[in-house]
């Protein structure tokens, strides 16, 4: 069964990831975070999640690799790319692959909010397959 609101966090700095699941969590949202797009790409949250957010700078598959792969194996989770390093190339770079949002670190707490509540009215269960 496919949650409208489980949301996957992908990003390698652990204070990120703790941040987002309070965030989010506190909004009713299922939450599961990891550490890198490989571990989440091996998790069973893969088949499950409405909606990712994940990190563009991760050691060994940025997120636009990640969000590659997953549109190569079918799934179409929207997606949101969160970064510290927000130049315009970067911020082009992800409009064009199709992201849903795109976030630079710090980021405003409500905007990140309203990207994802209108992303799970959008698209709402079963999006992913």
């Amino acid at each position: 069964m496919v949650l409208s609101n489980t949301i996957s966090v992908v990003d390698d700095d652990p204070s990120i990831r703790v941040a987002l699941n309070n965030l989010l969590k506190s909004q009713g949202h299922v939450v599961h975070t990891f550490a890198s797009a490989e571990e989440f790409l091996e998790s069973s949250q893969l088949n499950s999640t409405s909606c990712v957010i994940a990190d563009v700078q991760m050691p060994t598959m940025s997120g636009f690799e990640l969000l590659e792969q997953m549109r190569a194996q079918g799934h179409a989770a929207p997606f949101i790319l969160i970064t510290a390093f927000a130049d315009d190339r970067t911020r082009a770079r992800a409009l064009s692959a199709g992201v849903t949002g795109f976030f630079a670190k710090p980021f405003p707490a409500l905007e990140l909010m309203a990207c994802v509540d209108e992303v799970l009215r959008e698209h709402g269960p079963g999006t992913n397959a």
